[in-house]
């Protein structure tokens, strides 16, 4: 079940309040700008299915979003085991273009760094979260990691992290596998 946890950066052991409905979940994070919403696929998604397929089952709401935003590029991520940058996810950082990233499968913790909070978002499949360019914010996939999501861009080479140097990540509950 998606989540949100916001907890004030002086006490990142107890969270102010903790919110499973979808409807709190959203009023929450549009209040910072944050969208958080939930997809359904047109087809039916098979384990081994392409990323072609993905993007197909979701075709839709990917043109829709990237329409209203002006996204212009679209992949997939697929992690499982030892990621490489497992590291660098667990550090503060911010993007200069928006994060967009909708779970196909698997679950994920986007911490956004926002002012004096955090708001810990755990997302699964069918989650989708749009972050402002600019947030400040850290994922964490787990000891064991394994999702898939789609990605949306207004580059077409991707986006770079910029790290704040900042070590707040290493402050906060982590998501258990």
């Amino acid at each position: 079940m998606s989540s949100l946890s916001v907890y004030h950066v002086s006490s990142p052991e107890i969270p102010n309040k903790v919110l499973t409905h979808l409807e709190d979940i959203q009023s929450t994070l549009a209040e910072h700008g944050v969208r958080f919403d939930r997809w359904q696929a047109a087809a039916k998604i098979q384990p081994g299915s392409s990323k072609e397929e993905m993007i197909a089952a979701y075709q839709g709401q990917i043109d829709k979003l990237m329409t209203e935003r002006g996204y212009i590029n679209v992949d997939v991520l697929s992690v499982t085991g030892d990621h490489p940058q497992q590291d660098q996810m667990l550090k503060e950082q911010h993007l200069g273009e928006d994060l967009v990233r909708f779970f196909v499968a698997g679950r994920g913790l986007f911490n956004l760094h926002i002012d004096d909070y955090v708001y810990a978002v755990f997302c699964e499949k069918n989650d989708l979260i749009c972050v402002p360019a600019g947030t400040r914010h850290w994922f964490d996939r787990g000891e064991h990691p394994h999702f898939v999501a789609i990605r949306l861009f207004n580059n077409p080479q991707g986006c770079e992290a910029n790290f704040t140097g900042d070590d707040i990540a290493s402050q906060f509950p982590r998501l258990e596998d």
